[in-house]
């Protein structure tokens, strides 16, 4: 499993053809990538990490908290993308990406893993298989990657 984790300013996704909208302040977009293979394990680690990380400046300046120690907010947004193997070719191969069922149920399961971690209203999503806009404001900026085991 990969958290692509962005700190922001301000984050949103829109879905026009569902007429559906969510938008966060100061906090995290994380664009989550299911491995095939990956586990309710790799959710609860990627999830207790993403809201652990240590990508928020204390009154020093120094990124020393998390998100939860300064309340802000995460937007979850599922990107199988994220598993595009562009070695060979032009055209990225998926085949690393789970299949639909298993990416949606532990998709879900990190929204709500994130949700027991932060609080209900502090996690908002986009909407698993749909084609969203999201806006995302990069705060720093500051990019990570998490992920849940070793040569994803």
């Amino acid at each position: 499993m990969r958290a692509l984790v962005q700190r922001v300013s301000e984050g949103g996704v829109v879905i026009e053809s569902q007429n559906y909208s969510a938008g966060i302040g100061n906090g995290m977009v994380i664009l989550l990538g299911v491995k095939e293979g990956d586990t309710e394990a790799d959710v609860n680690f990627v999830a207790d990490k993403c809201a652990n990380l240590r990508i928020f400046e204390d009154e020093n300046g120094k990124m020393n908290l998390s998100v939860k120690q300064i309340n802000g907010e995460v937007l979850v947004i599922s990107q199988f993308t994220l598993y595009g193997d562009t070695r060979k070719g032009n055209r990225p191969s998926f085949n690393l990406a789970a299949k639909p069922d298993l990416a949606e149920n532990l998709y879900e399961k990190f929204i709500q893993r994130m949700k027991q971690q932060l609080g209900a209203t502090k996690v908002k999503s986009g909407l698993f298989g749909e084609m969203m806009s999201v806006k995302i404001i990069n705060d720093g900026p500051v990019t990570v990657l998490v992920e849940s085991k070793e040569n994803n």
